[in-house]
């Protein structure tokens, strides 16, 4: 099954060309909006990350930097800089030209104050959209596809209704050749040991447990026990009783795949099929770490209405039951709550779900992409310092 995409010269494939304006620190957020605000056709994100990171949190880091500006969904890239951040900007720039993109790198110091660095910044970006439109979309097999899952805002419908049925999704895209990310490793607590099962190798599922065995020890750390303080409050509003409840909820956007492999935040899967990233619960730290690891496309399933999206991937966000579909209207895409209503199986809802999902791959615009979201997050491992 074939759909179309951006060949890159790396070989991977978008679904979609962006210019992205990029602000490695959060001094740059400024510049980053003034120059979209001039070259709306280009995307942006605001920053919180700045100078003060150091060891595994910098490395963290810097390698969802690394995924953003070689990511398959971008064209070009105008990288930010004050000047003053512990990171080789160089070397992400030459990673970004490695990729193929266009690359403009731009210093606050050296270009002489912010309406210099602006201009440059819109020069770059208006060049680049200008070029990007001369890129054509081919027919690409949906094997070269990742696709990120998440829930979020879950509620005692999650795991009965949306969920399940991006499971069938997941099912469908892996039995295609293509990959699927599962994720939220604090919601796989209490139902790690089911999903250990499925991996490939003794290897792969010795590091699932491991990786929920290193969460909960962390959150220790700081006198949280996580398996006390899940679900959160939304949760419970929504119906969830128990941490296992939830876990047990969200595994199925897992469908009924093998785990071929576990991977850290922010990585890029090396496997075809179902693969389990490392991330936190927190939705957008989790949809970055996805992004960072080249999904070209996220879908998002909540209970009670979590209105969020990306700069550069298409967000289909899938309510799990049909009061929230009404009332959020605006943000949510897919309607699963016709499951409980009893006029829909989930099969059925999985299959409508994944057509719409290659409609999104092939160009139709998501509602987060229409309203504009471009939410951004990275997990932090560390202290600043």
């Amino acid at each position: 099954m074939d759909i179309r995409g951006y060949r890159r010269s790396d070989g991977r494939i978008g679904v979609r060309n962006h210019v992205l304006v990029f602000p490695v620190s959060y001094e740059m957020n400024q510049i980053a909006q003034s120059i979209v605000r001039q070259v709306p056709e280009a995307v942006t994100f605001r920053n919180q990350h700045g100078t003060d990171q150091s060891g595994d949190d910098l490395t963290q880091t810097l390698r969802v930097y690394n995924g953003f500006v070689t990511h398959p969904n971008v064209y070009g890239v105008v990288i930010l800089s004050w000047g003053h951040e512990p990171y080789d900007l160089q070397a992400l720039a030459n990673a970004a030209v490695a990729a193929g993109k266009a690359v403009e790198l731009i210093t606050l110091r050296a270009s002489g104050g912010m309406r210099q660095a602006v201009q440059k910044g819109v020069n770059a970006a208006t060049q680049f959209v200008k070029d990007s439109a001369s890129v054509l979309q081919e027919p690409v097999p949906l094997a070269d596809v990742i696709l990120g899952t998440e829930c979020g805002g879950s509620d005692a419908c999650s795991g009965i209704s949306a969920n399940p049925a991006l499971g069938v999704v997941t099912d469908i895209l892996v039995s295609h050749g293509g990959i699927s990310i599962l994720s939220e490793t604090t919601e796989l607590i209490g139902a790690e040991h089911l999903l250990a099962k499925r991996a490939v190798s003794k290897e792969v599922g010795d590091k699932l447990l491991y990786i929920v065995d290193r969460i909960e020890k962390n959150a220790m750390k700081m006198g949280v026990d996580i398996r006390g303080a899940q679900p959160a409050p939304g949760n419970i509003a929504g119906g969830i009783t128990t941490i296992e409840e939830k876990s047990l909820g969200c595994i199925h956007k897992a469908g009924s795949a093998p785990i071929q492999e576990v991977i850290e935040y922010g990585e890029r899967p090396t496997k075809h099929g179902l693969v389990v990233m490392d991330t936190p619960g927190h939705d957008i730290e989790q949809l970055t770490g996805m992004v960072a690891g080249g999904a070209q496309v996220v879908i998002f399933t909540t209970g009670r209405g979590t209105p969020t999206g990306s700069s550069i991937v298409p967000v289909i966000k899938v309510a799990t039951n049909t009061v929230t579909f009404d009332k959020m209207n605006d943000n949510i895409d897919i309607n699963a709550g016709t499951i409980i209503d009893g006029n829909e199986t989930v099969v059925e809802v999985g299959g409508r779900l994944f057509d719409f999902m290659l409609d999104v791959l092939n160009g139709h615009q998501t509602k987060a992409e229409k309203l504009g979201h471009r939410e951004f997050g990275i997990y932090r491992i560390g202290a600043s310092f």
